[in-house]
């Protein structure tokens, strides 16, 4: 897995995830499904995202684009 694969997975898994528990938990959860879609498009144009950093410590690997 690279970096930027693991960047799809993880904020997949988060938006699943608030929306399962918007559903079987609390409608309030939807605020985490919209604070990830402002992150998203933040990170699009400063190239700021804790996540990079993080896959970056833990030594995957990274490739130009979707190759």
């Amino acid at each position: 897995m690279t970096v930027e694969r693991g960047i799809l997975f993880v904020v997949g898994a988060l938006v699943l995830a608030s929306v399962l528990l918007s559903v079987y938990v609390s409608p309030m959860w939807l605020w985490l499904t919209g604070i990830l879609g402002v992150h998203l498009m933040q990170a699009s144009f400063t190239g700021l995202c804790p996540v990079v950093m993080i896959l970056k410590k833990l030594g995957l690997p990274q490739k130009s684009g979707f190759a």
